[in-house]
């Protein structure tokens, strides 16, 4: 964990994780699909390929996200009037001439984060941050928005400082793509590490139905088994001719090259299922500590000064 990895730039982005579903443009409904094919002819895709990342589309975003925070008094999400849309940014993919678009969704992504909020911090710090006249006039918007739309679900999950174990589910080592910190960025220096797996919904959904299965078979009711089923859950509301992605995200500027390089925690759990299939219970066990071991040093980070 010494070789943190530099990056030049003003802004960084939170030491976070992200698990992204890209849904084809042409099955976007309409206004969204054409707003969305005039904006992707004007400024192009984020990533023009399976092999390139998002990073540079994601530091943008984070650059929008602090502007939002400069109003006073505090909001704790975009407002909603009733009858707003969600007219706001995407991540957008081309992948064998397809384009892929992975929305936002910040309205609902931020009420949901301040229900996170509200579980993990001490009342009197939540006060500061986000006082409580303002948090009830979320929940109230977030009740009201919720009723018009029943169905609505993120397209994008978070989790900081760690990337939760049952997010590897979907996906196998040959979906692996690590760049390394290198060559001319836009502007801001070098461009800096990236670490993410990309697969089909169709294959993300097999592997997770499949270790699911065994999971529940051989562990059931533990929270790798509870976990498999609330990401099957979730990969169930999408397209199924979409896209799944597993970007390390922020979390490549605290583990360092070095051990992002080494980083096989796809395919090691894939080998510890496996085992668990095959009825080799030990090695199963050791296989998920060393991955669970791996996100547990750098989840002690955040407790680093």
């Amino acid at each position: 964990m010494q070789d943190v990895t530099a990056v030049r730039t003003s802004v960084l982005p939170p030491y976070a994780a992200h698990l992204r579903v890209y849904e084809p443009l042409a099955a976007l409904p309409e206004p969204d699909r054409a707003r969305w094919q005039a904006e992707l002819a004007g400024r192009g895709p984020d990533a023009a390929s399976a092999d390139q990342p998002v990073a540079r589309a994601a530091l943008e975003a984070q650059r929008e996200a602090l502007a939002e925070l400069l109003p006073r008094p505090s909001r704790a999400a975009p407002s909603w009037d009733g009858a707003a849309r969600e007219h706001e940014g995407a991540f957008v993919r081309v992948v064998d001439s397809v384009a892929y678009v992975c929305p936002w969704a910040t309205r609902l992504r931020s009420w949901q984060a301040l229900e996170e909020l509200r579980d993990s911090l001490p009342v009197t710090l939540l006060e500061t941050v986000l006082p409580r006249t303002v948090r009830e006039e979320a929940l109230a918007a977030q009740a009201s928005w919720r009723s018009a739309h029943p169905d609505a679900r993120p397209w994008i999950l978070t989790s900081r400082w760690e990337v939760p174990v049952r997010w590897f589910l979907p996906f196998g080592p040959e979906d692996r793509r690590y760049l390394p910190a290198g060559g001319p960025g836009q502007g801001e220096g070098v461009e800096p590490a990236a670490l993410f797996y990309l697969t089909t919904m169709a294959q993300a959904r097999r592997r997770v139905a499949r270790g699911y299965r065994v999971l529940r078979e051989k562990l059931s009711g533990t929270p790798l088994a509870e976990g498999a089923e609330e990401v099957g859950r979730w990969l169930e509301e999408f397209h199924p001719r979409s896209l799944v992605e597993l970007d390390y995200g922020g979390l490549v500027h605290v583990m360092g090259e070095q051990t992002l390089a080494a980083d096989q925690s796809a395919g090691e759990l894939a080998d510890g299922l496996a085992a668990l299939r095959a009825g080799d219970a030990d090695t199963a066990a050791q296989v998920y500590e060393t991955v669970t071991e791996r996100w547990r040093r750098v989840q002690a980070l955040r407790q680093a000064n």
